[in-house]
């Protein structure tokens, strides 16, 4: 059994009431000592003295045992790998004796890093406009993706929604377009209609809360539609739930709220049509086959790319997959992440990644095992996915995802399994973006970086015309 250790919000609840150590230890009847031991992480919290901390100081215990110790120890981690620190990161004993000592000042070190990295992100959207955004403010965007990595792409009120619905429709995956058809008129009075393309020419879904119809394009393919249906469900029936989630996001009423409650709602629609215990179950057992799990579930290979990424839940873990979108010109248009790696939080853009290959190959799984410059290694998936057609001009709308994970789980998937990690040359050499990638000599290189001088000898010509 794991020790409950509660050192640093132990110190700050007693500074919180100004106390000191003698007093809070009278107060909860124990010598000053041993609060002195527990502040210092040097006894576990028992059930006693547990009880006695929510009943002397009137917290709810769940503050107090909290765990958020392993994913700030790993934005640490990445924090000191980044490419502004040159000299040599410290390494994981003074880490965790800086979390275990210092929390106030690793949470405010944190932040300032969020800070520098939401600065670098608004520089390299400026383009060419010369326009300088406010670069104090964190995006909507940013503050999505933060939550749901924070929550580890895992949220179990919505697996427990999702669950409860699927235990009254009991019919197989191919049934499931009309049960939830059926599910939304019973009981929402919600009559859902497919409609021509030309007659929504600029949606694919558009539900009508005051005349309770919900319009599906043709657009959509068998699976898409499925989903889009799960998604309206999971909102009307719902509501309560979504807006316990959102409340704690940090977003403000607009469209990052919205946005926010979009994402969610895929979450649950996901959910409800890949349950978690079966699908967990299929893909250990296909060693994470996305097409067979796809062709179990009636869904497509994003969506089950996507669902991989979020079988997180507690005694019944999945690999911790990252989950990339991406379009022809190298926009990413989606990512999910139940890791915190850099490669997830910031990748996409790097050339000698082949996601972007997968375009020359469309249908075509391409596994790749890759290196980032700070030594972290990954094996990672990539395949095209196809889009919704409206007409002869918009015809080839492909995107591109990517599925990936830490090499410590490469062993667990079964497209790694034909590669020899020891083989010479197996790891591509890839980086976040060419803004913030150090590597030298690099022949796809297409931007200066912004926290380097790369040398330059004007008589010699090196492999690009950034460094010599």
């Amino acid at each position: 059994m794991r020790k409950t250790l509660v050192g640093p919000r132990l110190r700050a609840l007693r500074r919180e009431r100004k106390q000191t150590q003698a007093e809070m230890a009278q107060a909860l009847g124990v010598s000053p000592a041993y609060v002195n031991l527990l502040e210092n992480n040097q006894r576990s919290l028992s059930v006693q003295m547990l009880m006695a901390l929510t009943e002397t100081y009137n917290v709810d215990w769940r503050d107090l045992v909290k765990d958020d110790a392993a994913t700030q120890l790993t934005d640490l981690r990445h924090a000191m790998q980044d490419p502004v620190f040159t000299d040599a990161a410290p390494d994981l004993t003074e880490l965790r004796a800086a979390l275990d000592h210092a929390p106030k000042l690793v949470s405010r070190l944190l932040q300032l890093h969020q800070a520098h990295r939401s600065t670098l992100e608004k520089v390299m959207r400026m383009g060419s406009s010369g326009v300088l955004p406010d670069l104090t403010a964190t995006s909507p965007e940013t503050i999505i993706h933060d939550f749901f990595r924070n929550h580890r792409n895992h949220f179990d009120e919505l697996e427990c929604a999702a669950e409860a619905v699927r235990a009254e429709m009991p019919g197989r995956p191919d049934d499931i377009y009309g049960d939830l058809k059926t599910r939304l008129a019973t009981l929402h009075g919600i009559t859902v209609t497919l409609e021509r393309v030309h007659d929504m020419p600029d949606s694919l879904r558009v539900y009508d809360a005051r005349r309770k119809v919900l319009r599906i394009s043709e657009a959509l393919d068998h699976p898409n539609r499925i989903f889009q249906l799960a998604h309206v469900l999971g909102l009307v029936e719902f509501p309560d739930v979504f807006d316990s989630l959102t409340a704690g996001a940090g977003l403000q009423e607009g469209s990052g709220l919205g946005r926010c409650r979009v994402e969610l709602a895929n979450y649950f629609a996901a959910a409800l049509l890949m349950p978690y215990d079966e699908i967990l179950s299929l893909a250990e057992t296909t060693r994470y086959d996305v097409d067979r799990i796809s062709a179990a579930f009636s869904v497509s290979f994003e969506q089950v790319c996507h669902r991989l990424t979020t079988l997180q839940r507690d005694g019944a873990k999945g690999v911790p997959f990252f989950f990339l979108r991406i379009d022809k010109a190298g926009n990413v248009s989606k990512r999910f992440n139940s890791t915190s790696f850099h490669l997830a939080e910031y990748g996409g853009a790097c050339p000698v990644w082949n996601i972007h290959n997968t375009f020359t190959s469309p249908g075509v799984i391409l596994p790749q095992f890759v290196e980032l410059p700070d030594g972290e290694r990954f094996f990672t998936i990539s395949r095209t996915t196809d889009r919704p057609v409206f007409s002869r001009d918009t015809q080839e709308r492909r995107l591109a995802v990517a599925l990936g994970c830490e090499m410590s789980h490469a062993d667990r998937i079964g497209y790694a399994a034909p590669y020899r990690v020891s083989e010479k040359g197996l790891f591509s050499k890839i980086g976040i973006n060419c803004q913030m990638c150090p590597r030298q000599s690099c022949s796809q290189r297409a931007h200066q970086p912004l926290h380097m001088d790369l040398p330059l000898d004007t008589n010699r010509r090196g492999n690009t015309r950034y460094e010599s």
